[in-house]
């Protein structure tokens, strides 16, 4: 388990956007809710990326398997940032969140100074954490390449923000730069997807109008899980180990020395798999 500065403590936890803006999980996900196979309340879960004005992404709500690709063991998804800008998270679902059950982490991308704007305006919420995404696999933003940026990023975000930080980071990112120059400012840091280039150099995605996409599941464990014991031997501050596909993933990484697990894309392929894994593990 993970104890943030503000007290909130963590040991489940699902990727940004797993579950939607709010966490209550997608609309097409209500039935796994009610019948109970669908427990948000069991993790602390990232909201889907904010940025500071909306962004179109390739996420059509009408078709979103257009941009998403289920493949054996895991999924390649392109959403590409999709969200309606942080005004209108904050009227209409910040303002209105009344799930007190419900653990929320922010999560938001942008230029240091936009960083620093909304890391402000989410402070009017009772969130557990808030989130700078360095690292979204489908944008060619200069932030995702430039070590600098993503260093002023957090400690914009810092300034401003009364939660605790989490920085989430791709294999790409040049680590031995960033960690040294975070470790007063970030209190956790989280993985997101593989870059497809990087897992199938010489294979064409499924999603390459889209610039490739993000691999994620069992099929990125090798790079995600690689990268995570090098973050965690570099620092004390905490990893969460990502890429959770099976049950047994958790004792796996538990016995590597990871203390909290993150769970996506398994969410997109069998979303009710990862609520029975977490009341499975709960019993050990």
């Amino acid at each position: 388990m993970i104890t943030l500065s503000n007290g909130h403590n963590f040991e489940y936890m699902t990727a940004s956007g797993a579950l939607g803006f709010d966490g209550k999980g997608w609309p097409w996900e209500k039935p796994l809710r009610w019948t109970g196979l669908l427990d948000p309340s069991l993790f602390t879960n990232v909201i889907k990326t904010l940025t500071i004005r909306p962004r179109k992404g390739n996420l059509k709500w009408y078709w979103p398997l257009g941009c998403i690709k289920p493949m054996f063991g895991g999924a390649v998804n392109a959403v590409g940032l999709t969200n309606s800008g942080i005004d209108w998270w904050v009227d209409k679902i910040g303002l209105k969140f009344d799930s007190p059950k419900i653990s929320l982490v922010g999560s938001i991308l942008g230029e240091p100074d936009e960083l620093e704007i909304m890391a402000g305006m989410l402070n009017y919420f009772n969130l557990a954490g808030l989130e700078v995404n360095a690292s979204c696999p489908n944008t060619q933003d200069d932030i995702l390449e430039n070590t600098e940026k993503v260093v002023e990023g957090c400690r914009a975000a810092k300034k401003k923000s009364r939660h605790p930080i989490l920085l989430k980071l791709s294999v790409v990112h040049d680590v031995e730069k960033i960690v040294p120059a975070v470790q007063d400012f970030v209190e956790v840091f989280s993985i997101n997807s593989v870059p497809w280039r990087i897992v199938f150099p010489d294979r064409k995605s499924p999603l390459e109008k889209f610039g490739g996409g993000g691999v994620s599941g069992k099929i990125a464990q090798p790079f995600t899980w690689l990268f995570a014991e090098k973050l965690q031997s570099m620092t004390d501050i905490p990893v969460i180990a990502p890429s959770i596909w099976d049950y047994a993933n958790i004792k796996t990484l538990r016995d590597k020395g990871f203390k909290a697990f993150s769970f996506g894309s398994v969410f997109l392929c069998h979303p009710w798999r990862p609520t029975l894994y977490v009341r499975k593990d709960k019993k050990r």
